[in-house]
């Protein structure tokens, strides 16, 4: 490969023309048989994994500038974050690394040398980064990553580096006078406290202590709702009580509902089952019986059965309606959009300021409220489908006049994938 950049006038290409090429080269590398020996594939391995270490550096760059802009706005995601999961389809672990990284580069200016010249791995520099960020003082952020680095290379594992980046806060904080005694110290024992502390993909830590009286208030308002959603449910107990409390912050433990969907075939003697919301299949003689339980909803389907028609009589839907569409929209109705449906809001899919949008089940869906914002805003940002299931699907577009470039043009430049625009005129 070296030979063929040699071979290349490099410097005169365009950031796009490079990554052009970059992605040419690595199209034909996926295509190609692997017929090496288990050592020469070792060899190859570490050596590519070094070359995609290396590429992180624009990233993170490329990262840094949409971060700072607010890009992603135009383009109907409402967060830097939100790009990341949409459009390059991370997660979790992989936004927050690098959005730390793109947001610390500017500081860590080793680890930025050295992820350009190869010596250093994405995972060590996503994990110093992480680690330095809570240092509010340059120098200090500086001398925790001169120490931090000298670790990396005795041989030290990035885990390793996360923990003693810890402890280097702790000290710098000591030797500033301050650090403060735990929590639970300062506070005593006899009163609650929660804290919360955001973190940079959106979620939050929560650390605190409940005295005796507010645990039992809690057990016995969280142990009825932890329990495991069926044979199929493979989250531990602290995952199903973290669902658990997120239930009783929505309300949506509020009347203790269960809604069964079916089609009126099925409640008048056919054999078609139908299913809970979360897809869990129930027997049509099962559907039948509990469509006689006063304690559960019965969501009818049928080619010709709309329940619930308001037309404009109402502004705001009414909460069986909203109840309907909980149970058709598990998320935001945008493409990409996690937000649950249990927390979005109402949409009137065509406007009903405008009145072309009546308050009618049919031409409602569940948008978060961002999204119900944006929608408004930019009218022609949005493209609206319906599926054979009725469901409505928000796409967002970028404004007119800045198309995106499609992901296909990095990849299909067979015919001449090193060109140079500038040569040609």
């Amino acid at each position: 490969m070296n030979s063929i950049v040699a071979d290349r006038n490099l410097e005169a290409a365009s950031d796009q023309q490079l990554v052009e090429a970059a992605a040419t080269i690595i199209t034909a590398l996926t295509h190609r048989p692997r017929t090496q020996t288990g050592a020469e594939a070792m060899e190859l391995a570490e050596a590519l994994a070094a070359v995609l270490d290396q590429a992180e550096l624009p990233l993170a760059e490329l990262i840094g500038v949409v971060d700072r802009s607010g890009q992603m706005k135009d383009r109907g995601l409402a967060s830097t974050q939100a790009w990341l999961r949409c459009r390059m389809g991370m997660r979790g672990g992989r936004i927050h690394e690098r959005i730390t990284l793109a947001r610390q580069l500017h500081r860590l200016h080793q680890v930025r040398e050295r992820l350009a010249a190869g010596t250093l791995s994405h995972g060590y520099a996503a994990t110093i980064a992480d680690a330095l960020q809570r240092l509010d003082n340059d120098q200090d952020c500086a001398e925790g990553e001169q120490i931090l680095l000298t670790a990396a290379d005795g041989g030290v594992s990035p885990l390793q580096i996360a923990q003693l980046g810890t402890t280097l806060h702790d000290r710098v904080n000591e030797a500033n006078g301050t650090d403060k005694p735990p929590e639970d110290i300062r506070r005593g024992y006899h009163r609650s406290w929660l804290t919360a502390n955001r973190s940079i993909d959106g979620g939050c830590y929560l650390k605190g202590w409940l005295n005796p009286e507010d645990t039992a208030i809690l057990d016995g308002t969280l142990a009825p709702l932890t329990k495991p959603a069926g044979t199929d449910d493979l989250r531990d107990r602290a995952e199903r009580t973290a669902a658990a409390l997120t239930t009783l912050l929505s309300q949506g433990h509020k009347d203790s509902r269960v809604t069964v969907i079916a089609h009126l075939d099925t409640l008048t003697g056919d054999d078609t089952p139908g299913r809970l919301r979360d897809g869990t299949p129930i027997p049509a003689a099962q559907v039948r019986r509990l469509a006689l339980n006063a304690g559960i909803s019965t969501l009818i389907l049928g080619a010709k059965e709309v329940p619930l028609y308001l037309g404009r009589t109402a502004r705001i839907a009414s909460p069986a309606q909203r109840q309907v569409l909980e149970t058709l929209y598990d998320t935001c109705a945008v493409r990409g959009c996690e937000v649950p449906g249990l927390l979005c809001e109402i949409d009137h899919v065509d406007g009903w300021a405008l009145g072309h949008s009546p308050t009618d089940i049919d031409k409602l869906a569940l948008c978060c409220g961002w999204h119900n914002r944006w929608k408004h805003a930019n009218p022609d940002q949005i493209q609206i489908s319906q599926g054979q299931d009725g469901l409505f699907v928000y796409r967002t577009l970028p404004p007119k006049g800045k198309a995106a470039r499609s992901r296909r043009r990095l990849v299909d430049q067979a015919d001449n994938p090193w060109r140079n625009d500038h040569h040609a005129a």
